[in-house]
């Protein structure tokens, strides 16, 4: 049963049946010893060899579901071991610098995962169990995402700024290039570590080499990915999925520009290390900024120790029947919501496809101009929404250039986190001792 978009969230099953086998050929204390064993000291902290082994499961069934190659069992557990190596130290610096996270977050994700999957707590607790897993074990790793998002968004996406400069360049570039085209791509990264020798990036080289040599072979370029990419999303066979050629680095689009989908790039260098690209598929993108805007405006009931969801809908509910009754819906924003509109009278203005959460979105979307809804749950909080009027409008200047910011600025991000996460990993104290 595939719950998750993201697959590790899963735990292993053939653990015990591992213990079981094991226990008939050596005393059950020794094959405990074996498993727990540690294979990686990151500062103050080890991973263990039960830890490695549970990983290595999740992938393995990750890799099955996409009919992925595997690769060598040691060389996906090298790859792995890396992988929790870098995770671990990124854990442990956005808690030496003062993240924290509030378990009320980690249920709400909780409770975000169970209503995407049409289930309530009691059925995603069913559903894990049987699967191996547990809430607890959920909420574990859900806590730990949440430290590294959170460290990022401090450290990188809130450091990265975006000049009216570089829009007017970007929007030149595209003018000149006419229609922006997207692209789906797999991307392996042979990293180089920062300050490192010119025997290092040498050996880096030589294993971009041999990757490439693989893969003009006809190896499986997700398993290789898998294998030896050191890119986040390596184990998800290095996809990145649909990308607008103004939303990747400079390097990425000017290569795939000359490729047919099913081609790989040669290699490519930049400041993070050796880059190969697998082309697999692209297409235009829609020009045409029309677009049908909204003008709304919502009343806001946020839940938190004192207010329940239960508390929050039926204040909502009680609002609306005042409003249904003569009250006026303006006057009640600003005496009862939660959202800094609440000084306009809850008025958002006229609002674009997108610019909401899809919550809200759709809720907003199937009102009529002048009706009201029930009350609506983000994750913001409870709405009390009110569609004042609708009209289709040509947004293409401040459209353009809202999007050439985005653009620039996940570009930006993208390379930024990459310098980040290589910082961290070199700056950590590792151990690496061997597996078997």
């Amino acid at each position: 049963m595939n719950l998750f978009k993201r697959p590790e969230w899963r735990c292993p099953q053939w653990a015990l049946a591992l213990l079981l086998a094991v226990s008939t050929l050596v005393p059950a204390h020794a094959a405990v010893q074996d498993l727990d064993r540690i294979v990686a000291v990151v500062n103050d902290e080890v991973i263990t060899r039960q830890e490695l082994a549970t990983r290595y499961d999740e992938v393995v069934r990750n890799l099955e579901r996409q009919n992925t190659p595997l690769p060598p069992r040691d060389v996906l557990e090298k790859q792995l071991l890396e992988r929790m190596v870098t995770e671990l130290a990124l854990r442990q610096h956005a808690k030496a610098t003062g993240i924290r996270i509030d378990p009320t977050q980690v249920e709400r994700a909780l409770q975000r995962i169970a209503a995407q999957n049409h289930l309530d707590m009691a059925g995603l607790a069913a559903a894990l169990a049987k699967e191996g897993q547990s809430l607890d074990g959920m909420r574990a790793t859900i806590r730990n995402e949440l430290l590294i998002a959170r460290a990022r968004e401090r450290d990188v996406d809130n450091r990265i700024t975006v000049s009216d400069a570089e829009i007017d360049g970007y929007l030149q570039t595209q003018a000149r290039q006419g229609v922006e085209t997207e692209y789906n791509f797999a991307h392996i990264l042979v990293a180089v570590p920062e300050n490192a020798t010119p025997e290092q990036i040498q050996a880096r080289r030589s294993r971009a080499e041999n990757i490439l040599a693989q893969l003009a072979k006809g190896a499986d370029f997700g398993q290789l990915s898998a294998s030896y990419s050191d890119a986040p999303n390596a184990l998800q066979g290095g996809v990145f999925g649909w990308r607008a050629s103004g939303k990747i680095p400079t390097l990425f689009a000017d290569a795939l520009k000359q490729l047919q989908p099913g081609q790989v790039s040669p290699i490519l260098t930049s400041g993070n290390g050796f880059h190969i690209l697998k082309l697999i598929d692209k297409r235009g993108l829609d020009a045409t900024l029309q677009v049908t805007q909204t003008h709304v405006r919502h009343i806001l009931i946020k839940t938190n120790e004192l207010t329940s969801e239960a508390d929050a809908r039926n204040r909502l509910l009680q609002l609306k029947e005042r409003i249904e009754n003569g009250a006026k819906f303006d006057e009640l924003a600003r005496l009862q919501s939660e959202d800094g509109s609440a000084s306009k009278g809850g008025d958002l203005g006229w609002v674009n496809p997108g610019d909401t959460v899809p919550e809200f979105e759709k809720a907003m979307n199937a009102l009529k101009p002048g009706e009201i809804s029930d009350p609506v749950h983000t994750p913001f909080g409870w709405h009390l929404i009110q569609v004042l009027d609708r009209r289709t409008q040509d947004v293409t200047q401040e459209r353009q250039r809202l999007l050439a910011r985005q653009a620039i600025r996940e570009r930006k991000a993208d390379e930024a986190f990459q310098d980040w996460v290589r910082q961290i990993r070199d700056a950590a104290y590792v151990e690496i001792r061997p597996i078997d």
